[in-house]
């Protein structure tokens, strides 16, 4: 089943910032990234909660509004939204990405599906 989520994918790589907290270093994630993950959450509603617990694939494509995005800057934030969401266990499960980049400036979005191996 496909599933579509609305929005322009982050790139997590680019929206990290390093703070210091009792003395030690970490990271914490931008605005930008916090609400595309509560957006993500919102709408997927169909792998929601699916918990998959064994290794899967992915099939992917990703619809950015430029053509200035990497498309592999944005695979660790929608794993991590898939996480998230409870639609995978985890995203070291993941053994294949197929992945492709479009361009479409009015409506930028990701459609993909899982596929349990």
């Amino acid at each position: 089943m496909k599933q579509i989520i609305i929005g322009n994918t982050p790139s997590k790589s680019n929206n990290y910032r390093i703070i210091k907290k009792n003395g030690h270093g970490s990271l914490a994630k931008s605005s930008q990234i916090k609400e595309y993950e509560k957006s993500f959450d919102l709408q997927c509603n169909y792998y929601r909660n699916k918990n998959i617990e064994g290794l899967f694939e992915i099939k992917l494509n990703v619809f950015f509004p430029s053509n200035k995005s990497d498309l592999d800057n944005c695979l660790k934030c929608i794993l991590d939204c898939l996480q998230t969401c409870k639609a995978i266990k985890n995203d070291n499960l993941c053994i294949k990405i197929t992945a492709e980049k479009f361009i479409d400036k009015i409506n930028p979005r990701i459609e993909f599906e899982l596929i349990e191996i």
